[in-house]
């Protein structure tokens, strides 16, 4: 169950601040972001694809900063909702899409049954997580996903390199070897169903991973 914003860890608050204090700007910035990136949205097409050959049940977009990922979802035919750290993100996300349900939470200590979700998308959203935590969230993703459910886990991949610390424009972020985090969801009871690398765009510094998950039963 989630904890009060007033009981999060240092960590949460940190990065929940440095959200609050950029809301405005990086909303502006990623409002229409996925209308540049075919292949990201071909990523979650396949994701909204595999949810629906499994069954009706709602979708988590965790960490859903100001919505705009979450409002696709629902284009994408799904009943997607979000959940995010930061209070001011998810004030912008509600008077965006007002039809559309966002709660502040956070990701490794969900407000939802067990098996309640059948999808789950982390969109950069573990990114600022130590590699130490990292687990926990795994942890939790398997917990409130049904058997079967899916995970879209998008995120900076280390091109080669360690787990390695970055300066992120908001606050320190990791890039991670795509086969170290395949290798610790399934040890959270995932299998991968597939995988997708694709290099830095116009502007992007990184190469971007995108791992597609399946929950075990």
């Amino acid at each position: 169950m989630s904890s009060p914003v007033t009981e999060l860890s240092s960590y949460h608050r940190v990065t929940a601040d440095a959200y609050d204090a950029v809301a405005v700007l990086y909303a502006e910035l990623v409002h229409n972001s996925l209308d540049a990136l075919p292949l990201d949205r071909a990523v979650l097409a396949a994701f909204a694809e595999t949810v629906r050959a499994a069954g009706p049940g709602p979708v988590a977009e965790l960490g859903c900063g100001p919505g705009y990922l979450t409002a696709h979802l629902r284009e994408l035919g799904l009943d997607a909702f979000g959940v995010d750290l930061s209070p001011v993100m998810i004030d912008l996300a509600r008077k965006t899409y007002p039809d559309l349900r966002f709660e502040v939470g956070s990701m490794d200590a969900l407000d939802l049954a067990d098996g309640r979700l059948q999808g789950i998308v982390s969109w950069y959203s573990v990114i600022h997580t130590p590699p130490q935590g990292v687990p926990q969230y795994f942890a939790e993703f398997r917990r409130v996903l049904a058997p079967d459910g899916t995970l879209l886990l998008a995120f900076f991949e280390s091109e080669g390199e360690p787990t390695t610390a970055f300066d992120h424009k908001v606050t320190t972020a990791y890039r991670w070897p795509v086969d170290d985090l395949a290798g610790l969801a399934g040890e959270a009871g995932f299998t991968e169903v597939g995988r997708m690398l694709r290099e830095p765009c116009e502007g992007e510094r990184f190469r971007r991973g995108h791992l597609l998950m399946r929950a075990g039963k």
